[in-house]
């Protein structure tokens, strides 16, 4: 077999020849239907806005592909030319590598349809040859070129290269950029896409044209994003004690797609119709042209996220500015682990800083508190007015309650910093000779009580299973997992103590969420089917240290501490979205509450890594003469205290064929929304029925799309959506993932993998799913540096093979939770030297346990320092720290392998037999051979299995 990839009419990777496009925008507000009736002609969709000064290189042209069909029709794999790598300074050992290990270059580079726009001519997809043919095998038994399947590092480099130096226009008809590439948004009515992003950007006009694509019409939102620099920040408006104008009839918020007439006297709603009077106190007259007068100085009307402040009405209880809770585990196991130590040392820095900074780290009047458990409740006065912090104990565990008054329990941390230190440095020698076994859900009641009143946050530790006092823990997992088929698997995966539910319920009520730290004992065992459901419930986050080990583990815990008490956040929080009429909410999926149907999404907390989806159907056929319309609004109590909306609208085109469509389809959505949904079906399902559903799924999508879309093509050749070329390795790494792996898993993992694919956000997604590899021993000079611009220049990331792989190699491995630096054998010691100091010239000679590189004046050094900066700045929730993998010497190396996802991994298969057996589904599915039903399952069975007759089990390290 052989992959042939055809070459587009025209790469929009080059150039455009028209002049650069100011940032003023293009848009022209609604007076009319269609907000898009002004739109500049299509090659106006390629603006070239600086940010700062004038870049030196533009989108980098596409590599002539012309003529690969019929060069890998003649040449083997193993026949086919290559060039001589250039020897690096670090890349000193006996024998030259392997020729199949190093990519033919330039081959393979995908096209990136987010330039394009519903104007462009678009060529059918990616037409890639099975047709078998003689001659020399691949790796896995099939004559297949991996270099020429689709490459998701380059789907990612490109466009993180394009937008160093270009602003995203919102209002623009185009693509957003892939979730993982940092960009400046320019809001010009349409909420930018680190907010909101639809899975297609044109709707299709009826249930049936959706049907074609096979694609979910849904909605990714992260409503609280972290926004870049350079971006205008989102606007704070007070309409006083009447709120914000909204419809009467759906209750949608004022938004700039709303249409003033009468003069100004009537506004109709863009969601439901709904002609409305303007409030006196609200009205401005229009000009010729419909619009308001005032518009310009009227933030609701121009920018596509809005924050309002709401009046009593819209308040639940008072609302404060945010009180933390800490909640420290003191157990023997914490102690003698070092896991107390880290908890404190982060708490600390979370605070204050680690230069001993005046200023405070937390919001004007938030307040922090401090308790403790192991048997028994400790509570922390740290007063000002005391000379030393005071403790109460609390034994009683059957009736726990708050020994402090909340008034005294809470204070400001910069009043009572000198407490607050002297306890959190004490506290490690305080506990040191305690109890093994903490109780854990009466200190929960007990913190619990000390923010019913006001709601907040709680940050909670644990380090070994709570076997102790009323709702105690067991060991369910004995550390042999059974069968993923059995209903024992299924039960492990489930909360069954009724206990932790209520609390789960009753934190919802009190708008009280939670963060947990949890680190297992030498990697045992610790319930997080029961105890990371009261994070997920309440919109909270567990950070798991699966093998915690002190010092190696000690900085990301410390980070995550961090990040977890300073990042924006809310406390008390209920969602909900609106669409246009002709659609209708269908399911939300993320980790929340929803008590029924419809109902509005209820969180205790939520965070600017806080991500969720919802999808949408249809309750009747689209006017195509409209655009379609959602808006979000998130009701929540901010850090500072205020009781605020925030607003996101978004708005796309209507298509009356599906074709129009497909060329809008956000990959990265798609993604999030089938992943999300995935997940949320755990319990409930086998994994083994969720991955035959996935499968089928992505069938249904490459059959459509060839069926309707892709024109002719021969049909040995499997032809990818262009815009979703590098989905199917996306659903690969699905497959791969702890949650939904084959075989046997510690149910601890894998519910956690669950519930993680269920709260990250878009960026986190996509590198958990397929991690960013960077060769360090063969860095260019000039990469981890500024360049004229001031743009730090990255290197470019490799596949995620083992085939890539260079003998004597170092490389940084990054999936968004752990960062690997994984060093070959037969590591340069010159490199080793430069990396890690003088005198580290052997793998034996480094430290296991390092979590960070020295700060030395080498070269290298600074190169590998900045580029790990950068990575830290645009990864989620997750603290970065180096974990080493020293091949034949850690055991990270394992993990280094798992995360190899083009390769064939246990029962799950390589990237490039994934897409034969994707390949043979499509083939079953359009002669009509695939049932319905139990057929339907039967066939799905059968095309897992042959994947069996075509591959091989290939060995990691060759």
């Amino acid at each position: 077999m052989s992959f042939n990839i055809a070459s587009p009419v025209k790469s929009p990777w080059d150039k455009p020849k028209r002049p650069e496009a100011s940032r003023e925008s293009s848009w022209r507000p609604p007076v009319a239907p269609s907000p898009y009736e002004a739109q500049q002609p299509p090659d106006s969709y390629f603006p070239q806005q600086p940010v700062g000064s004038a870049p030196t290189q533009a989108w980098q042209p596409q590599p002539d592909v012309n003529g690969i069909t019929q060069q890998m029709g003649e040449v083997g794999l193993d026949a086919r030319p290559k060039r001589k790598k250039d020897r690096h300074a670090y890349h000193q050992i006996e024998q030259e590598q392997a020729p199949t290990f190093a990519p033919s270059p330039g081959i393979g580079q995908p096209t990136q349809p987010w330039l394009q726009n519903a104007s462009t001519p678009q060529y059918a997809g990616t037409p890639i040859s099975m047709d078998a043919r003689p001659g020399p095998q691949g790796p896995a038994g099939s004559r297949v070129n991996p270099d020429q399947v689709p490459s998701v590092p380059l789907s990612r480099d490109l466009p993180a290269e394009h937008y160093q130096s270009h602003v995203y226009p919102t209002m623009e008809q185009r693509l957003p950029p892939p979730a993982t590439t940092a960009f400046v948004a320019f809001d010009q009515g349409n909420a930018s896409p680190k907010f909101a992003r639809l899975t297609v950007n044109s709707i299709p006009i009826s249930n049936d044209q959706l049907l074609q694509t096979g694609l979910p019409l849904g909605l990714y939102l992260q409503p609280l994003a972290k926004q870049t620099e350079g971006e205008q920040a989102v606007p704070v408006l007070d309409f006083g004690e009447t709120g914000p104008p909204r419809c009467r009839r759906c209750r949608a918020y004022i938004n700039p797609f709303m249409v003033f007439s009468n003069g100004g006297n009537r506004m109709t709603c863009n969601l439901c119709g709904h002609p409305n009077e303007v409030a006196p106190e609200y009205f401005a007259p229009t000009d010729p042209s419909g619009l308001r007068v005032d518009r310009q100085q009227r933030p609701e009307l121009m920018f596509g996220t809005c924050e309002f402040l709401v009046p009593k009405e819209y308040w639940s209880k008072e609302p404060l500015p945010i009180r933390q809770l800490f909640l420290i585990d003191v157990s023997a196991e914490a102690c003698n682990r070092g896991f107390l130590e880290g908890v404190c040392n982060g708490i600390q820095e979370a605070l204050y800083g680690n230069d001993d900074e005046a200023s405070s780290k937390l919001p004007p009047g938030a307040k922090i508190g401090v308790m403790a458990f192991d048997r028994e409740i400790h509570f922390f006065n740290v007063s000002s007015s005391l000379s030393a912090p005071q403790e109460l104990v609390v034994s009683d565990l059957e009736d726990p309650f708050a020994a402090i008054s909340p008034e005294y329990l809470f204070v400001d941390p910069q009043e009572c910093k000198a407490n607050i230190q002297s306890l959190l440095q004490r506290m490690p020698q305080m506990f040191t000779a305690n109890h093994s076994e903490p109780a854990f859900l009466p200190p929960l009641n007990a913190a619990l009580d000390s923010l019913a009143e006001s709601g907040g946050k709680i940050i909670c530790s644990l380090a070994s299973l709570p076997t102790y006092g009323p709702g105690k823990l067991f060991v369910r997992d004995k550390g042999h997992p059974p069968a993923e088929d059995s209903e024992a698997a299924k039960n492990l995966l489930k909360s069954e103590y009724h206990g932790y539910k209520k609390l789960q319920a009753d934190m919802v009520k009190a708008g009280v969420g939670i963060d947990f730290f949890l680190a297992a004992p030498s990697g045992g065992y610790l319930d997080l089917a029961t105890i990371g459901f009261v994070s997920e419930k309440t919109g909270g986050e567990a950070f798991y240290y699966p093998n915690w080990a002190w010092p190696r583990d000690s900085l990301r815990l410390k980070k995550e501490i961090i990040h977890s008490v300073q990042r924006e956040q809310g406390y008390a929080a209920l969602m909900k979205v609106r669409c246009s009429n002709g659609l209708q909410v269908a399911q939300y999926s993320g980790n929340f509450t929803q008590h029924t149907f419809g109902a509005d999404l209820e969180l205790a907390s939520i965070s600017e890594d806080s991500g969720m989806c919802v999808t949408f159907t249809y309750d009747g056929k689209l006017d195509p003469k409209l655009d379609a319309h959602f808006q979000s609004a998130l009701l929540y109590t901010t850090a500072s205290g205020q009781r605020r909306v925030r607003c996101s609208n978004i708005v796309a085109t209507i298509s009356e064929t599906a074709r129009d469509s497909m060329k809008l389809v956000d990959q990265d959505a798609v993604l999030a929304i089938i992943a999300k949904q995935a997940a949320s079906q755990i319990p409930e399902k086998f994994s083994k029925d969720i991955r035959a559903t996935l499968q089928d799924k992505l069938i249904e999508i490459l059959s459509g799309y060839r069926n309707h879309f892709a024109g002719h093509h021969p049909n040995g050749q499997l032809v990818l959506p262009e815009n979703l070329k590098e989905f199917a390795m996306y659903m690969l790494g699905l497959y791969k993932s702890r949650s939904l792996k084959g075989g046997r898993e510690p149910s601890d993992r894998r519910i956690y993998d669950t519930r993680l694919i269920k709260g990250l956000d878009l960026t986190g997604l996509s590198l958990y799913l397929y991690p960013r590899i960077i060769a360090v021993h063969s860095l260019e000079p000039e990469e981890g540096f500024a360049d004229e611009n001031g743009h730090l220049k990255m290197p470019r990331a490799i596949r995620a093979s083992f085939a890539v792989i260079e003998e004597g190699g170092a490389y940084l491995v990054d999936n968004g939770q752990i960062l690997l630096l994984w060093l070959h054998n037969q590591v340069s010691p010159n490199l080793l030297e430069d990396l890690f100091g003088e005198g580290y010239n052997s793998l034996q000679g480094l430290d296991p346990n390092l979590n960070a590189l020295p700060v030395l004046e080498t070269h290298l050094n600074a190169q590998v320092r900045n580029i790990l900066t950068h990575l830290e700045q645009v990864r989620g929730s997750k603290g970065l720290a180096i974990q080493l993998a020293r091949q034949g010497l850690d055991g990270a190396e394992f993990e280094f392998a798992r995360l190899l996802y083009e390769d064939r991994n246990g029962e799950a298969s390589s990237y490039v037999d994934w897409l034969v057996m994707l390949h043979r589904g499509v083939g079953i599915e359009l002669s009509g051979q695939r049932g319905k039903g139990g057929q339907k399952e039967d066939n799905s069975q059968t095309i897992s299995n042959t994947i069996s007759s075509i591959t091989g089990s290939v060995p990691y390290w060759g």
